[in-house]
């Protein structure tokens, strides 16, 4: 096999969703182009497999698919060899894989979700694939509460036994964690030019036949940044080190201020926030567990917790902004509260709202 044991595996990243329970964030750009950390949130999960010793990724890409290429290029920088492929309508997960099937090489495959924040080994999710002799190997992640999950139970070997819908009573705290390894001819196996979904016919398909479907458990770092609360609580656990990344722009802390940002010394940052380059927080401002995109204003004593406030949007003097989206160019004029999950589209302002009466 080598000294090098990711010597014959490339990886395949699917971007190509809308990112709905995303919007306003992602009217203007994919979700894993979304600033997470202080870089887009992709950056995030190539850096590790980068770090795994994987060279060759190939991102398959739908939606605003040019953003990716604008961005990461040819991969050099990373220290990656990138490779696009278009998907010109939703295939699906299998249907996606099958799609850059001719753009792979290697024997094994790693693939994974591209909105998936984890912390697994991957060098380790691989060598269970190889020990095993499987066809396919899903990472699977225990997690406190299972029920809104599918749940995917193992056997005393490893062996993956069902694939199961989500259930007020699972039999076990064993989800899928959305990253897998391929046997290539598996993928090969897949129907061309058709929606397929690995999780409802590929995988139990194989089940089916008597293949060897194996499952690598751990307890690491894993979260679906599918929606507002997760992508401002996964930025957050990546500012404080929590979740790890060789791609942070910066030293992990409490909080990380990028280039060209302003931050008042009377104003509080704190709980893992991002201020944005050329961001700027205004004197006795307090900024909590939330992400300031580049530009973004926090006027003097504004208040944000657990919030995004999207490129250009302000959050003028004294205003409340607490789990809260705010499309780029918004503007959440003095005085106003918002919360609870508000969402402010691009370029619209809003004034006169308050939560809570005035002392």
């Amino acid at each position: 096999m080598g000294s090098d044991p990711m010597h014959d595996v490339e990886a395949v990243v699917l971007v190509g969703g809308k990112g709905t329970r995303l919007r306003p964030l992602t009217l203007s750009a994919p979700k894993p182009m979304l600033p997470t950390a202080g870089v887009p949130f992709l950056a995030h999960l190539l850096s590790r497999i980068r770090a795994s010793g994987v060279r060759h990724v190939v991102l398959g890409t739908s939606y605003l698919a040019e953003t990716f290429s604008d961005h990461f290029g040819d991969g050099a920088a990373l220290g990656l060899d990138l490779t696009y492929v278009v998907e010109d309508e939703p295939l699906g997960t299998g249907g996606g894989i099958r799609n850059v099937a001719g753009h792979l090489s290697a024997e094994h495959v790693l693939v994974f979700n591209g909105d998936v924040l984890a912390g697994t080994d991957l060098t380790a999710v691989v060598g269970t694939h190889r020990r095993t002799a499987a066809d396919v190997t899903l990472h699977l992640v225990r997690v406190p509460d299972p029920r809104a999950f599918g749940c995917v139970p193992t056997d005393a070997d490893g062996r993956v036994t069902a694939f199961l819908e989500k259930t007020p009573d699972p039999p076990t705290d064993q989800i899928n964690a959305g990253c897998y390894v391929f046997r290539r001819e598996v993928i090969d196996s897949i129907p061309a030019g058709r929606a397929v979904s690995v999780e409802r016919e590929t995988f139990p398909g194989l089940l089916a036949q008597g293949r060897r479907v194996s499952g690598h458990v751990d307890s690491a770092y894993w979260r679906d940044m599918g929606t507002p609360a997760d992508l401002v609580h996964g930025s957050a656990d990546l500012v404080r080190g929590i979740a790890p990344s060789d791609a942070l722009p910066g030293p992990v802390g409490d909080a990380l201020v990028l280039e060209g940002a302003q931050v008042d010394p009377s104003a509080k940052v704190s709980g893992g926030s991002t201020v944005g380059r050329r961001a700027r927080v205004g004197a006795g401002a307090s900024v909590e567990g939330s992400m300031l995109f580049d530009g973004a204003v926090v006027g003097a004593g504004a208040v944000v917790v657990d919030s995004v406030v999207g490129a250009g949007a302000c959050v003028a003097d004294g205003a409340v902004v607490v789990d809260t989206v705010l499309g780029d160019r918004a503007v959440v004029t003095g005085g106003c509260e918002l919360r609870g999950g508000a969402r402010v589209w691009p370029d619209a302002q809003v004034s006169g709202i308050r939560f809570s009466p005035d002392a």
